[in-house]
């Protein structure tokens, strides 16, 4: 393969570690915690998705739109139940650990419902792989519809925020709940629907993820999980525009490295950048520094 495909097939992996970036970057900007479980809901929208496509035998866009509804309904529920008891918690370990257990019962709710072994993904991406006139270089439907989902998430999130009455109070309430609370916005409601549009994200980066890459276990969300959140920390995390960079550099990064250096290293190069970006610059890419007032 020459180096512009790996390129592409990095932007394609980076965009889908973007738009689960966004989901963290969005609730840590909004809610100011770390919701850990978020990487499983990923695995929660692939297997709807795999149980009505390849169980049921009925028709992807079914199973694509059941698994974002639904991954929707289950993220509003995991912040009611889990994370709305905890908000004012002496010590913000405490929603941190919730997070970590709300993960492991996922994994292992998985585990029983539908077994340990590997299941085969069937792609729901219908879009023919897109060949160049010298036979050389080929770019699959997958990663095209990869990256143009991610360039549309992008952009309308970014016009959500900023041009929707609850995109405002989005931000109002990741500057000052207690102001915005007084200014009349519902803070509750305001946190509920974060944590909606980001599992929704996360429902469809499963169905992109495992499309791109056809395997399915309990375990399918943990790892990418994990890299999305360093990429929303590599981008400046509670930045819209900084998770989408951070993920596709952590992409590239992570298929050059496999490409180029060892396939066995790639996720510690992967760290290893982002410990040296935050040595240099500790916010983040486009993370702004806070003063607190004393």
């Amino acid at each position: 393969m020459s180096f512009i495909s790996y390129l592409i097939n990095g932007i394609s992996l980076g965009s889908v570690y973007a738009i689960i970036a966004l989901g963290y970057t969005m609730v840590y900007g909004i809610a100011k915690m770390l919701n850990f479980a978020h990487g499983d809901v990923i695995m929660v929208g692939a297997f709807i998705v795999f149980t009505i496509v390849s169980t049921l035998s009925l028709p992807p866009v079914l199973g694509i739109a059941t698994a974002i509804i639904v991954c929707t309904v289950f993220g509003i529920t995991i912040e009611r139940v889990a994370y709305k008891p905890l908000r004012n918690a002496a010590s913000p370990l405490a929603v941190l650990i919730t997070a970590i257990g709300v993960s492991y019962l996922l994994q292992n709710l998985a585990l029983l419902i539908f077994g340990a072994n590997t299941k085969s993904f069937t792609s729901v991406v219908a879009v023919k792989p897109l060949k160049f006139a010298d036979g050389n270089m080929v770019i699959s439907g997958e990663t095209i519809v990869t990256i143009v989902v991610g360039i549309i998430v992008m952009i309308l999130l970014t016009l959500f925020i900023n041009k929707t009455k609850a995109g405002q109070a989005m931000l109002a309430v990741s500057e000052d709940k207690g102001a915005a609370s007084l200014m009349g916005i519902n803070v509750n409601k305001t946190i509920a629907l974060t944590f909606a549009i980001g599992s929704a994200l996360a429902a469809v980066a499963g169905v992109l993820l495992c499309s791109a890459y056809p395997s399915l276990t309990p375990y399918t969300g943990a790892m990418p999980g994990i890299k999305a959140f360093v990429a929303a920390v590599f981008g400046g995390i509670g930045s819209v525009p900084g998770a989408m960079i951070g993920g596709i550099l952590l992409g590239i990064i992570e298929i050059l490295g496999k490409a180029y250096i060892s396939s066995q290293m790639a996720d510690a190069i992967v760290f290893a950048v982002l410990i040296i970006v935050l040595l240099v610059k500790p916010t983040g890419i486009l993370g702004k520094k806070i003063q607190e007032k004393v």
